[in-house]
């Protein structure tokens, strides 16, 4: 983490360099000497980040380079403040002399930063020899005993120690023995301790493998092999196999001569190699070509954490990638049962307590494996002790040993990490256990603290993307939901690996977290992220080194002056998100270095213009379910303002379910032009001086729009052609039956994918067919005189459609083989319809359809028996007559159509919420309204950028 800690400050120094900043005399000469010197130490660094848990003298000297780091930041940032002063101050004598003295002192604990710098540096030769042997033990047994020893305990596990492994075992060996003659890969990825070496390593030794090839070599690979290492390895133990004496000079044979003999000895062999824990493409690379396609049914296997390189190699080779899944909950608690009572039952009074202890280990084999080892050593009888493991998990894994095994696995995976990935991973500490972590708001959150560099090209959101991508890519983190188009909603962390970085975050100063009153605080926080209770009893602590205030679940309001009445300069992050605050802080008047503001599902009604317009660093102001309904003008000044989320969906009553409140702009929204989405924006406003300004705007990608006027319709078409980067766009006119005009938009967004049209069309744009990257569309209130179906059919990529009220007609027809992506549709409020027909082969993908309110459609839509992938059919506020159609008692004479179904529910509206029947609780004189299995109150789909 101190490689992390001083490429970050490197990147920070780096405008300094380009004479994007002009430094004080006396501070220049004092920033060039520290920029030497962290050159200097950055590559010692790394070796030494991945050594320090092992030696404590090396620990001290990395926590030693970490902290002067962290205070040469914290000066560079004051150092700004005061140059702002001095730009905005004028000649005000007595703020000029404070200023001058502020200079004075940065150069003065600068020239001491660069002092404690250089006797850090010069001590870190003491530690080469150290790092040297350690390099060289590692490169040569497989990264540390410790490791080598763990891999041969998952290769020599009895089939009576192990659960869940029949399913994957047989798919695999199908996939081994049957298929083309061709050479195919098959690779086995998922996270650290998932137990792809011992489902593999049983794949490997089961006697018909072992029959079906000629020739079967394992080869373990290291997290740091040269590939003429793995090339060496490999055909010494091919020798081996095939019984051969190995030629002399194997040793120093070069890579291209290593592969020419590889090559000779399998050419016509059928043969099987298996590469065990690869973590790099290059390590594929090297070897792929030395492995002849003989067209004897060769085979590959690879086992790694990277899904991009499982998928990668076997792509290439029209293989397979198996990615291995948690344990399922009954394996879970049978592995857990076998190892913490050896067999026994699980004793009455601590089932509660092991199932809870159990889902944090998240179906993890070597997390249980663990766990169980831990608790199969305490009192069965002290539940307390039980209990307590349960809830300080993250204290028992830092000093019990034998969880060591896990931290281990961990931290190889951490440790392979390139340094920009260390903040960002170890980032999501802040949040909760369970919590659902919004992807959006994390990458929002990682650009505010300074962690996405910059590439040409791209935006820091697109990079920050990337980031996000190679995390779940490198099975560290997890999906937990995704949008109706695919696209990654939300995140979740296991819960041990959370508990890890939680301490690594604690060890590194890096994130403090509080939970609880009695918590004691570290002398300096850097970032602080409260849960459930603000530790307002505490001691007054200094706020100086602040960078980031999140707070999460709080249930009490106290005014930020109170928690560091000595302030926080230096804040970028406060995050109020669902905190119970009445006012807009008035505290970040002064955060000059202010960059994200998050005040969303707060009771907040107004921005104050002469706050606000000081932020002049803010890139996102998030006021999303606030009561906030206008903006000052103020806020014009906020020239990297990236995103300006100010809306609030109406869930009052059942025709509001898809309305939302937004906001008055002010005159001038497009000065903002480093705005990247903006949502949702009232237009009837200034005679359409809002809509004509958005043309200004030429980096939005998301927009959301307002009450339209039908007059304004050409300036918004002129308005959209210049947006070129648009991704989304929702546009609502002002009224139910007022017109939106969007014929006149000749060039529409070229990567336009999400698109959300209310209000009366006279006709549908024609351009919408022309949406190549579409996935998304919602029409509402339509009211089109012609079927709309066939001019959207062909889209290529749409995997969701909802029409609401969009035609008048009587039939609806989806055409044989059209449709070919959709996943999602819905239907409703169609007031003329009386029938649905969907040809063959149409919707092959349809995995949910909703019809709702067509008091004239008494049938299921003809041909739904086709729609093989469809799991959801919803109907809601449907007639009885239809219902009883496939009602699965009496008289359903449809109920065959859509027996294939998994889940058909018939959903009303009553009191304010949803009522809820699923099919089979239908009573048998088949009335739908019987056996309610839910209630909700949400909105059934949100319309939303």
């Amino acid at each position: 983490m101190a490689e992390s800690a001083v490429s970050f400050l490197l990147q920070r120094l780096a405008p300094v360099f380009e004479n994007k900043v002009k430094l004080f005399i006396g501070v220049q000469a004092e920033v060039i000497y520290l920029k030497g010197q962290l050159e200097l130490i950055r590559a010692f660094l790394r070796a030494a980040d991945a050594l320090e848990d092992s030696d404590e003298e090396l620990k001290v000297w990395v926590r030693q380079v970490r902290d002067v780091v962290y205070e040469a930041e914290d000066l560079l940032d004051e150092l700004e403040l005061v140059q702002v002063h001095n730009r905005t101050n004028g000649f005000s004598i007595s703020l000029r002399i404070r200023n001058m003295k502020a200079r004075y002192r940065i150069a003065h604990q600068l020239k001491g930063i660069n002092s404690r710098m250089k006797t850090i540096s010069s001590t870190r030769k003491r530690f080469l020899s150290k790092l040297d042997t350690a390099s060289e033990a590692s490169n040569s047994i497989n990264t540390g005993n410790v490791c080598l020893d763990l891999r041969g305990d998952a290769l020599l596990l009895d089939n009576t120690d192990l659960v869940g492994i029949d399913r994957p075992k047989k798919k695999l060996i199908w996939w081994l023995i049957d298929g083309c003659p061709g050479r195919d890969v098959i690779s086995v990825t998922g996270m650290g301790g998932m137990g792809k070496t011992t489902l593999v390593k049983k794949v490997y030794d089961d006697p018909e493998v072992r029959k079906h090839f000629k020739v079967c070599v394992w080869v373990t690979v290291s997290q740091s092999c040269k590939s003429e290492e793995l090339l060496r390895d490999l055909a010494q133990k091919l020798f081996s196999e095939i019984r051969r004496p190995m030629p002399e000079g194997l040793e120093s044979m070069c890579s291209d001569k290593l592969k020419e003999i590889i090559k000779d000895l399998l050419q016509r062999k059928r043969y099987l190699v298996v590469f065990d824990d690869a973590w790099h493409m290059y390590e594929w690379e090297a070897v792929k070509y030395a492995l002849p396609n003989n067209n004897c049914g060769s085979r590959i296997m690879i086992t790694t954490r990277r899904s991009d390189l499982a998928f990668t190699s076997s792509i290439e080779s029209n293989g397979k990638v198996y990615n291995l899944k948690p344990l399922k909950e009954e394996e879970a608690w049978d592995l857990f049962r076998r190892n913490t009572f050896q067999g026994h039952s699980c004793p009455s009074y601590l089932i509660d307590i092991c199932k809870n202890i159990l889902r944090k280990c998240g179906g993890l084999p070597l997390a249980i494996v663990a766990i169980s080892g831990v608790l199969a050593t305490k009192d069965k009888h002290r539940i307390d002790e039980w209990d307590m493991i349960c809830r300080s998990l993250g204290a028992e894994i830092q000093g019990n040993g034998k969880l060591d095994n896990f931290k281990t696995v961990f931290n190889l995976s951490f440790n392979d990490l390139p340094y920009h990935l260390k903040y960002c991973f170890l980032y999501l500490s802040i949040f909760p256990e369970n919590y659902p972590i919004q992807r959006m708001r994390l990458i929002r959150l990682w650009i505010a603290e300074g962690f996405i560099e910059a590439k040409e090209g791209k935006t820091k959101e697109n990079v920050a993307d990337d980031y996000l991508k190679e995390l779940l890519n490198r099975n560290l983190l997890q999906v937990a939901g995704t949008t109706s188009d695919g696209r990654v909603k939300t995140l979740r962390i296991h819960d041990l690996v959370r508990e890890i970085i939680i301490l690594k975050s604690k060890d590194q100063n890096f994130v403090s977290i509080v939970k609880e009153q009695s918590v004691s605080w570290p002398e300096k926080i850097r970032r602080l992220s409260v849960h459930g209770t603000l530790p307002y009893q505490q001691q007054q602590r200094s706020g100086s080194q602040l960078r980031s205030l999140l707070m999460f679940g709080v249930a009490e309001n106290l005014p930020l002056g109170k928690l560091f009445p000595g302030g926080f300069k230096l804040l970028s992050v406060l995050d109020y998100q669902d905190a119970p605050l009445k006012k807009f802080p008035v505290a970040v008047i002064d955060l000059y270095h202010l960059r994200y503001l998050s005040l969303r599902n707060t009771k907040v009604k107004m921005v104050p213009g002469h706050i606000i317009g000081n932020l002049h660093n803010l890139e996102t102001l998030d006021l999303k379910k606030t009561s906030v309904r206008e903006l000052p003008v103020d806020i014009l000044k906020l020239q990297k303002l990236r995103h300006l989320l100010v809306y609030q969906f109406k869930i009052k009553g059942y025709a509001q379910f898809y309305s939302k409140h937004g906001f008055k702009a002010p005159n001038g929204i497009g000065n903002l032009q480093s705005l990247q989405k903006l949502c949702f924006v009232e237009a009837n406003q200034d005679c359409g001086m809002i809509i004509r300004q958005l043309a200004e705007l030429s980096q939005l990608r998301r927009l959301g729009i307002l009450k339209l006027r039908e007059e304004d319709g050409k300036a918004f078409c002129l308005s959209i052609e210049r947006l070129t980067n648009l991704l989304a766009l929702s546009v609502t006119s002002e009224e139910e039956n007022k017109v939106i005009d969007l014929t006149l938009l000749c060039t529409p967004p070229p990567f336009l994918n999400r698109l959300y049209l209310s209000g009366r069309l006279q006709e549908l744009p024609s351009w919408i067919q022309s949406l190549q990257s579409l996935a998304r569309l919602f029409l509402k209130w339509s009211c089109l005189n012609y079927d709309p179906l066939v001019y959207l059919q062909d889209l290529p990529n749409l995997a969701h459609l909802e029409l609401l009220q969009v035609y008048n007609g009587d039939i609806l027809h989806f055409r044989c083989g059209k449709f070919k992506k959709l996943k999602i549709l819905g239907l409703d409020k169609f007031d003329g319809l009386k029938q649905v027909t969907v040809g063959k082969d149409a919707m092959p993908c349809l995995e949910r359809l909703s019809i709702g309110r067509c008091e004239l459609l008494k049938k299921v839509p003809s041909g739904i028996e086709h729609l093989s992938k469809l799991k959801v059919l919803e109907f809601f506020d449907m007639p009885d007559e239809l219902m009883k159609t496939i009602c699965p008692h009496g008289p359903g004479e449809d109920h065959c159509k859509v027996s294939h179904i998994s889940n058909v529910y018939s959903t009303y509206w009553r009191d304010g919420g949803w009522d809820v029947y699923a099919l089979d609780s239908f009573n048998r004189n088949c009335s739908p309204r019987s056996g309610t299995v839910m209630r909700s109150h949400e909105p059934r789909t949100q319309w939303k950028v």
